[in-house]
């Protein structure tokens, strides 16, 4: 690796996306004949809005993603960014890259998304020990400038994630609901994000998104999800990688971010080809 990321902000200024108009509605998986994953766990995401806890890294291949991310941070903090910078790292860096591309992911969206996907997001959500900031409840679709509402997010675990270390929450079966209302958080610097959706706790039981390093954890962009603050002396890192079905539309030009990862390359969406930089 020798170059650093340049500076990158994921979150679109409001004004802008209430210019699009957007299907915030869910759209369940149909499919009676799924490859890799089962029919069950295919209800189950229908139903509740996520799946956790499915093995992708052997032991091995998660202690070496974990050495490539130790080495990827220590260059970005180098150059002055710090645990959240490193957005849109599919598009810098070959092994992001190859990691948004990676087969058996892919295998698991690919069932729940049909034949043809674009990789379009991959951003490391790292909370360093004792680290004070949370990521207040959201839904992810309220960032992003696609419709309709069909993306999902692989959290993919770079370390063991629990309760313990600020692991993910989600509220169970809120995809069902469409678009929440938020406040915005801008001011806040405890916030990772700049919304928050309020009394989150009350709607439903939280369910933790506990992981070890080389499982992930799949939910769609409309599930309410957050987490705590690690207050732990360990490390917690995930690699988020953002895929949507290649008929959605994307605004703001993110279709320029995107990778065919399944079926055939379509003309709304960019394949990014791999970046040589490692």
């Amino acid at each position: 690796m020798t170059t650093a990321p340049t500076s990158f902000n994921p979150l679109p200024a409001q004004d802008d996306l209430a210019q699009i108009q957007r299907d915030l509605r869910f759209h369940p998986t149909i499919n009676p004949l799924p490859k890799t994953l089962t029919l069950a766990q295919i209800e189950q995401f229908n139903r509740d809005g996520y799946l956790k806890g499915i093995r992708i890294f052997s032991q091995q291949e998660a202690d070496a993603n974990r050495a490539y991310f130790d080495e990827l941070l220590a260059m970005v903090v180098a150059a002055g960014g710090d645990s959240y910078s490193i957005s849109t790292a599919h598009a810098k860096y070959g092994k992001v890259w190859d990691l948004i591309t990676e087969r058996r992911i892919v295998a698991v969206v690919r069932d729940l998304l049909g034949e043809n996907v674009i990789g379009w997001g991959s951003h490391f959500f790292c909370k360093m020990p004792g680290d004070g900031k949370v990521v207040a409840w959201h839904q992810d679709a309220s960032y992003w400038p696609l419709t309709p509402s069909k993306a999902v997010t692989v959290w993919l675990a770079i370390d063991d994630a629990d309760i313990a270390n600020a692991c993910m929450k989600f509220i169970p079966g809120w995809h069902h609901y469409g678009h929440l209302t938020y406040k915005l958080t801008e001011d806040s610097g405890a916030n990772v994000l700049n919304q928050e959706v309020e009394n989150a706790e009350g709607i439903g039981q939280p369910v933790y998104d506990e992981l070890k390093a080389g499982e992930i954890s799949i939910h769609s962009d409309l599930l309410l999800h957050g987490s705590e603050a690690n207050l732990s002396t360990r490390r917690r890192c995930g690699l988020t990688l953002r895929y949507t079905p290649a008929d959605v539309v994307a605004g703001m030009d993110w279709s320029q971010k995107g990778v065919v990862v399944s079926g055939l390359p379509v003309e709304h969406w960019a394949n990014r080809a791999r970046p040589e930089t490692e």
